[in-house]
């Protein structure tokens, strides 16, 4: 976490979190959803506006954590923004000599599982943080898969959030509270 937000956190302890706001997408996007993108619906259906400026995305990856509760939030100075997902908290970028580096540009320090659904769709549990694939790495999987560096196992991506501890809407939980 940034030196600034911690200081910012400790003059305003007490600003409320915020919901819905941002979401991640499959591909390592951030997408800004002011209230007519949430009006429309979840995540899924209105993404909203994509994020496009590179010095707030990299502020952004500094500051991306997760709660004890599986919520991934982003620390916006003294405010919590809690992130909506696509699919997992984390994309993972596979290179040709088998590093791996997350759509935060942080480098995994040790692949763990890689795991394919039913469609198709390939996931890396890295230093215990579940990504998946980016999809124009495939060929660099299929390498480490043949070579044997990787073995892949089964998975249903309805089990992914309840296995790996996330939350894909943290916004959903939070109004579904009474």
């Amino acid at each position: 976490m940034d030196d600034i937000v911690k200081q910012a956190l400790t003059k305003w302890p007490n600003v409320p979190d915020c919901w819905g706001w941002l979401g991640l997408d499959m591909r390592g996007n951030w997408w800004l959803r002011d209230a007519q993108a949430q009006a429309q619906g979840t995540f899924a259906q209105s993404k909203g506006a994509l994020l496009e400026h590179e010095k707030l995305k990299a502020f952004i990856g500094r500051n991306y954590e997760v709660n004890a509760q599986g919520h991934w939030f982003f620390q916006n100075g003294p405010q919590r923004v809690y992130v909506e997902l696509e699919n997992t908290p984390m994309v993972w970028r596979v290179h040709a000599d088998g590093h791996v580096v997350a759509h935060t540009n942080q480098p995994a320090q040790q692949v763990q599982q890689c795991l394919v659904d039913e469609v198709g769709h390939v996931y890396l549990l890295c230093d215990g943080v579940l990504g998946i694939v980016h999809t124009q790495d495939m060929v660099h999987v299929a390498d480490a898969l043949e070579s044997q560096r990787w073995t892949a196992q089964e998975v249903l991506m309805r089990s992914l959030p309840e296995r790996f501890g996330f939350v894909r809407s943290p916004q959903a939980l939070s109004t579904a509270a009474p």
